[in-house]
């Protein structure tokens, strides 16, 4: 289907003109002035506006303004004289897409259309595409049907929205950051910064500067001034991971910002704003921590408004997915090593993974390796020893075993596929399972 286009201008043979030259590329409508551009585009779906900037008593400028209000505003371009092109360079930095002088050139106003009808396109498709992964990843990757995984979800949709503090709990691995970037996109921040720390990396010197910045020579090595994540993160979301390691002295300053909203860079006087959203994450119990004396229970209390536990795989088995033929290899193999060995195949293939479940290629080596043949019946006492019969015996155990496949029977036999079936007609083995 041809682009659609609406050409604007008050002189006729202007308009008459651009229509014969690009009706064969195009599907051209026109408009004498901004009052009929406007009625025109009541309707049909323009893809493109091509407006002259002296239309009479409304000019392009004005054109172009009603136009950018409108939901799938189409995309402008500006004509002008010589005289006005510093008008025209307004009219870009309003949203006008180019401006062509007159006399146009055809073929350059041809290529010039082109190119911004598939910029827009690409635009709208990256756009589209956006959207499609945002809802595929609505709670940032995490998938799980288990009830304790449902639960997670349910939480996190419910807090999200808030200006509530969130502490998210859980051993290590069970997806706590990913929990925290799915409160930060379904909240009203999402669009703002998303900054992470993890708070068990950095010494208290060095953490009190990642978070609160510092000030040129507030202590040694600070040549210049440092702005810390509290400020970078205004208007977003800033993630503090495993903040039970956090100090006690980093502590009182991190209560301080939950409480007044306030803070100092690192030696410095001056008075700054905290408008960000905290979320804390941590693989300890906090509880303990604070009967111990080793974290502040008024900092607990301001963590803990909203508490999400992550569970450990252990305890949702039902969210490890398994491709039916990965289950018929764990199914086949006998697990020598036991349980430790399961947990650590399990282990290999989420972490092999690429889609959404667990496939054969994704497990090791060792349950995907061909299993030897069973040792053949002994030969009955006073019966002859025959090739033949051993040789039938041991092909048609291997298609027993591979099911009748071919392919995977001469693996197992380490033979070609092309050996198997001339050995199948030479010895006249014939099975209706064969494939």
């Amino acid at each position: 289907m041809s682009p659609t286009l609406l050409i604007v201008d008050d002189e006729k043979n202007t308009r008459d003109g651009l229509r014969n030259a690009l009706e064969g590329e195009f599907e051209v409508y026109v408009a004498p002035d901004v009052d009929g551009a406007l009625k025109t585009l009541e309707s049909i779906r323009a893809d493109l506006v091509l407006t002259d900037l002296q239309l009479g008593a409304r000019n392009g400028m004005e054109l172009v303004e009603e136009i950018s209000r409108r939901p799938n505003a189409p995309i402008c371009i500006m004509m002008t004289a010589y005289g006005s092109v510093d008008t025209a360079v307004e009219a870009m930095k309003r949203g006008v897409y180019d401006f062509v002088t007159k006399p146009v050139n055809i073929d350059r106003l041809e290529i010039l259309i082109k190119r911004a009808i598939r910029e827009r396109n690409t635009s709208r498709e990256n756009k589209e595409l956006r959207t499609k992964v945002e809802r595929q990843i609505t709670l940032e990757g995490m998938i799980g049907r288990s009830p304790a995984m449902v639960e997670v979800f349910e939480t996190i949709k419910q807090v999200a929205p808030s200006r509530a503090t969130v502490l998210i709990q859980g051993e290590s691995g069970t997806g706590k950051e990913l929990a925290a970037h799915a409160i930060h996109h379904l909240s009203p921040r999402a669009k703002r910064k998303f900054l992470a720390v993890h708070c068990a990396s950095l010494t208290p010197e060095l953490l009190a500067s990642e978070l609160f910045g510092h000030e040129k020579g507030a202590f040694t090595g600070a040549f210049e001034r440092r702005i810390g994540r509290f400020e970078q993160a205004k208007g977003g979301t800033l993630f503090l991971d495993e903040i039970g390691e956090i100090d006690l002295t980093t502590q009182v300053k991190i209560l301080r910002v939950l409480g007044e909203r306030t803070f100092e860079r690192v030696g410095g006087s001056e008075t700054l704003n905290a408008d960000v959203r905290l979320i804390a994450a941590t693989n300890k119990d906090l509880s303990k921590l604070v009967a111990e004396g080793k974290f502040r229970d008024d900092l607990f209390f301001r963590l803990h408004v909203v508490p999400v536990t992550m569970p450990p795989l252990r305890d949702r088995k039902i969210d490890i997915p398994l491709s039916p033929e990965s289950m018929q290899h764990i199914l086949e193999y006998d697990w020598p090593g036991n349980v430790r060995e399961l947990r650590t195949t399990i282990e290999h293939g989420v972490v092999m993974a690429t889609g959404p479940k667990i496939t054969p290629k994704d497990l090791p080596a060792t349950l995907r390796a061909p299993r030897p043949l069973p040792a053949l019946e002994k030969t009955a006492p006073g019966r002859e020893w025959n090739l033949h019969d051993t040789e039938t015996s041991l092909i048609l155990r291997a298609l027993e075993e591979c099911r009748g496949n071919r392919s995977e029977a001469a693996i197992k036999l380490g033979i070609s596929r092309r050996t198997l079936h001339r050995r199948l007609k030479e010895l006249n083995i014939f099975k209706k399972s064969l494939r």
